[in-house]
């Protein structure tokens, strides 16, 4: 087990298993179509701010080493690669080379960052999220929704289920649907991640979701997104 897997909290014996079926599997359709040029500079603008706060928050962490700066500047994907499959190299080393294989296309990065998906340090979540984005590999929806619906890892849900609308895959309405049923339950603490399912099916559009929506109006914490999603599908 390396570190990557040891810090991601101990409910992760049934999460990894699930995301490693998932890793396994590469059948999944096309995720996301081609970008208009003004889409990729959008794109490319927001990965270059993405970079420089990745590279700040893992700064401390890394106590500013060599090896932090060499990884951080490399151009080599190779070198990169090399890190991750290698398990005594530091959490914070792994995650910056599975972000730049990740940002740059290189599907080597994708196992990494669907466990960096579901960390237990939203920023790593978040950054993570990114990276799988911009990397459109076809087995990303089937891990973001088995993340987003396992229900031993809802704590760590909400960057999953905000992929999942970012993606518009086929993946992306049913899953959410099913994650929000589940957090519209009487007592139901993880709310956050409720809104974010509740403001992806608006975005999305899919009238499948109107039931679930109009019942999600009777919670305070989500109503007045529910009757946003609500008024967006009409």
């Amino acid at each position: 087990m390396n570190e990557l897997e040891r810090q991601a909290g101990p409910a992760d014996v049934a999460g990894a298993a699930e995301v490693a079926e998932v890793v396994g599997v590469a059948e999944a359709a096309g995720v996301i179509g081609p970008r208009a040029a003004t889409g990729a500079r959008a794109e490319r603008a927001v990965t270059e701010e993405e970079s420089r706060v990745l590279a700040d928050r893992v700064r401390d962490e890394s106590g500013d080493s060599a090896t932090y700066r060499r990884l951080i500047a490399t151009e080599d994907h190779e070198e990169l690669a090399d890190v991750l499959g290698a398990p005594q190299h530091p959490l914070w080393a792994r995650e910056i080379a599975a972000f730049r294989l990740g940002c740059a296309g290189d599907r080597r990065a994708f196992e990494t960052l669907v466990l960096l998906l579901n960390h237990r340090d939203a920023q790593r979540c978040l950054s993570a999220s990114h990276a799988l984005a911009v990397l459109g590999d076809p087995r990303t929806p089937r891990a973001a929704a088995a993340l987003a619906t396992n229900v031993l890892r809802t704590a760590y849900a909400l960057h999953p289920v905000r992929l999942l609308a970012d993606l518009r895959a086929p993946e992306s309405v049913p899953a959410l649907i099913a994650t929000l049923e589940r957090l519209l339950a009487p007592n139901e603490t993880h709310w956050r991640v409720a809104l974010a399912c509740v403001e992806g099916l608006g975005r999305l559009g899919d009238r499948r979701a109107l039931p679930l929506l109009r019942s999600a109006r009777a919670h305070p914490r989500l109503s007045a997104a529910a009757s946003e999603a609500l008024r967006r599908l009409g």
